[in-house]
């Protein structure tokens, strides 16, 4: 996402006690999950993204031979919220599909709902 907005999403998710890595594009999620997957317990992707977009990003990770990276939940956060766009992050692998502006309730929701 835009800097400001990544900003705000890593302090009001920092206040609730998930500490966060963030990637400026897809490729970056990909690269930081194959190098330590398994420190992660969740991938909150945003679909449009510079150089691989969210979908590409999850794709690639549950097409890793590995477990951890078909167990890891992945939830979509996007602005893209159309019925289309939460069927296109579903058939990517993804678990969920949360619509911007972002709440860290429904994030915490979506967690719950997956343990």
């Amino acid at each position: 996402d835009n800097e400001l907005n990544r900003e705000i999403a890593v302090e009001l998710l920092k206040m609730v006690g998930i500490s966060v890595d963030w990637a400026a594009d897809g490729q970056q999620a990909l690269d930081k999950f194959m190098a330590k997957g398994h420190l992660y317990d969740l991938i909150l992707m945003d679909l449009q993204m510079p150089v691989k977009n969210g979908l590409e990003a999850a794709m690639e990770i549950r097409a890793l031979d590995r477990a951890d990276a078909q167990k890891i939940p992945i939830i979509a956060m996007t602005a893209n919220a159309f019925a289309e766009d939460i069927k296109n992050a579903l058939s990517a692998g993804m678990n969920a599909h949360i619509a911007k502006p972002i709440s860290v309730d429904i994030i915490l929701e979506n967690l719950e709902r997956m343990r």
